[in-house]
């Protein structure tokens, strides 16, 4: 076994690696960017240096500063986690050369299922079930016209060298495919410097279901059972689980076999996973090799009680299998979903900046937190924005889910927005509960999943306010022991001389404003709200921590029981099924003149770079014209003129490095 190890990364696998290792008495050593000074994977290794700036390919891809890093502290062995570098077959070449264990596969594996063409045709040769398609490297457009019409409507066009969800168009007529196939080389070619593409035939309403493979340098290649990821927005997995709801006993058997075949097919050694598409008849395809640990490996870890990063180092060191195929049993029932700094509301967009306040559930032996940062870490613009995987199990799927959501219900995030009430929805879905998702669902039903828009939570913002009166008497209690405990002047009801008193308090709420008046007092209220009145008795407040509270009461003669959490500037109600976040503000509040002309300017609506502009000072531009190209955490976003007019001014240049909000271009009529 090695005596020291480098983790080539950041985040919570790095996290997760340091930990297995200090398990098994190895020393660790972290690479950081400048951006990571202070992360959480460098204050959990032994050691630490740094590789460079906050860019991806200023640090985490800078093989050559990985490799030095390892040299100067005596690593043995390189552990590249998922991205980066995890699956460059160059990086893993240069760590041999250099005399370090590359702790995955062999560079000759991975060049293998570089190419999606290559590795399907190798898989089909090995015997794979591969989607009946094309993959040759004839790309004129009249050949690859032909193909297509042989293959059939639907079919998926594919970028062969390409990932991450970019690259593909469903095409589902003749006359859709020239333009599709333009468009998909174009990405491909700006992407992955390659414009070459394949075609498949197009499986209507699949499942992605993935098996977990494991091979030594002595031979041995087994399987360990499936997770499906069929939950998937974009090509992108939301939620993973296993094992599947959808598999026979006699359908897993098969596509195990078929992984272990595949992996045997290009000398597999250490974890990777074998994706397969399922067609609803339970005809299973091959897709792809990942040749690294998968992010969502702690499910295949719950369901069978093995520690796969463990596994990786015994395997890296030339240890075989610590288990034979037979020897691998399955129990309960495990799931995984990610909390991302993210806005579900606003397409998904990427956020970043300090956790002000984090709250996860402790973990058990129900509920596994994967995560890199802790309440007070920063969330940057240069990564992925994710905040931590939750993962729980249970003896069956149905007690799993019910898991899932106490769990979620226990999560409080302030600071970046995050996907948590999108996650609470999905949770519940007919869908997810029933077992019947497919790849596409969640794309064409996105709006099943998004919280309401068209209705207020009364009860849910009575609870608020009922909070915030008792807190507010609560305050106020040291009037009472005044000179005159019994002067009608020290009861905080919002009594006035003349009429009926009421509180008034104003929140926002979605980006909108809310005014909401409270009568009453001692926890007797009545509640008002845009029309609507909710009666409120025997409310009471019982401390549950430092911020957390729960509320029980009667709201129009109905008991319920709400969690409360104060946080930096906001108030999270949660009744157990639903979240209301609210950021209380001053009931008047000053409004800078020319505030609500915001369609003269051009605003960055998240942090991240500049990458383009594509216009100037004194350009005429027209409404919906593409002015700024921004990138923040993997993905682009263009910015589009909100109306007809001048560019007046462009106060951002591109590679600037912009805050939310930051005023990038103004217009003029």
């Amino acid at each position: 076994m090695f005596d020291k190890i480098l983790i080539a990364n950041r985040g919570e696998i790095a996290c997760r690696v340091i930990r297995t290792a200090r398990k098994l008495g190895i020393r660790t050593v972290a690479v950081f960017s400048d951006a990571d000074a202070d992360a959480q994977h460098v204050r959990l290794a032994d050691e630490a240096y740094p590789i460079g700036g906050p860019r991806p390919q200023d640090s985490y891809l800078r093989g050559e500063a990985i490799i030095d890093a390892a040299k100067r502290s005596g690593a043995q062995a390189i552990h590249p986690g998922y991205g980066f570098l995890s699956e460059n077959a160059d990086f893993a070449d240069a760590v041999e050369a250099a005399g370090i264990a590359f702790i995955g596969p062999k560079a000759a594996s991975m060049r293998k299922m570089g190419s999606k063409a290559g590795a399907k045709e190798l898989m089909q040769a090995a015997g794979v079930p591969v989607v009946p398609g094309y993959t040759g490297e004839d790309q004129s457009p009249q050949l690859l016209t032909r193909e297509a019409e042989r293959i059939g409507f639907p079919l998926m066009i594919k970028a062969a060298h390409g990932g991450g969800g970019k690259g593909m168009r469903i095409v589902r007529s003749a006359e859709e495919f020239l333009p599709n196939l333009e468009s998909c080389q174009r990405e491909a070619k700006g992407a992955f410097g390659r414009d070459r593409v394949l075609l498949e035939r197009y499986v209507e309403q699949p499942r992605h279901i993935e098996i977990q493979v494991f091979g030594d340098s002595h031979g041995n290649v087994v399987h360990l059972n499936e997770r499906e990821c069929s939950a998937q927005r974009r090509y992108q997995k939301v939620l993973e689980e296993s094992p599947s709801p959808f598999l026979t006993p006699q359908m897993r058997a098969a596509m195990g076999a078929a992984a272990v075949l595949a992996a045997r097919a290009i000398d597999y050694v250490n974890a990777g996973t074998v994706e397969f598409i399922v067609a609803p008849d339970g005809g299973f395809y091959f897709m792809e090799i990942n040749t690294r640990l998968q992010v969502e490996h702690p499910v295949t870890e719950l369901v069978t009680g093995l520690d796969l990063v463990e596994w990786q180092l015994r395997v890296a060191a030339g240890d075989a299998l610590p288990l034979a195929q037979d020897a691998i049993a399955q129990q309960g029932h495990a799931i995984e979903v990610r909390l991302y700094a993210e806005d579900p509301e606003a397409g998904f967009l990427p956020g970043s900046g300090k956790l002000q306040q984090l709250r996860l559930p402790p973990p058990s032996e129900h509920v596994r937190i994967d995560s890199g940062v802790i309440e007070g870490d920063t969330v940057t613009i240069f990564y992925d924005p994710m905040i931590a995987k939750l993962i729980v199990w249970d003896q069956d799927r149905p007690r799993a889910l019910a898991r899932l959501r106490e769990a979620l219900a226990q999560c409080r995030i302030a600071g970046p927005k995050s996907n948590i009430e999108f996650l609470e929805q999905l949770v519940r879905h007919p869908a997810i509960v029933g077992g019947h998702i497919d790849t596409g669902y969640l794309d064409r039903h996105l709006d099943e999943f998004m919280p309401a828009q068209d209705a207020e939570p009364h009860l849910l913002l009575a609870a608020a306010v009922a909070t915030l009166l008792l807190q507010e008497a609560a305050q106020r209690e040291q009037a009472r022991a005044s000179s005159e405990p019994d002067s009608p002047w020290a009861i905080a009801d919002g009594w006035r001389l003349g009429h009926a008193g009421g509180r008034t308090l104003a929140f926002i709420h979605r980006g909108r404003r809310l005014q909401v008046v409270g009568h009453g007092s001692a926890g007797e209220y009545r509640i008002e709200h845009d029309g609507r009145t909710v009666s409120v008795s025997g409310a009471r407040l019982t401390d549950e921590g430092l911020t957390e509270s729960s509320l029980s009461a009667r709201f129009d003669e109905q008991g319920w029981r709400f969690q409360v959490t104060a946080g930096p500037g906001s108030l999270d109600v949660h009744d157990g099924a639903r979240r209301l976040r609210l950021e209380p503000v001053a009931l008047y509040r000053y409004e800078p003149a020319g505030a609500g002309r915001g369609d003269d300017r051009i605003v960055a609506p998240m942090p991240g770079r500049v990458v383009l502009v594509k216009v100037g000072a004194g350009d005429s531009v027209i409404e919906g014209q593409e002015l700024l190209v921004m990138e923040a955490m993997k993905m682009e976003l263009a910015l589009k003129s909100p109306r007809d007019g001048v560019i007046a001014e462009l106060r951002a240049n591109a590679g600037d490095f912009v805050e939310a909000d930051a005023v990038l271009a103004t217009l003029s009529t």
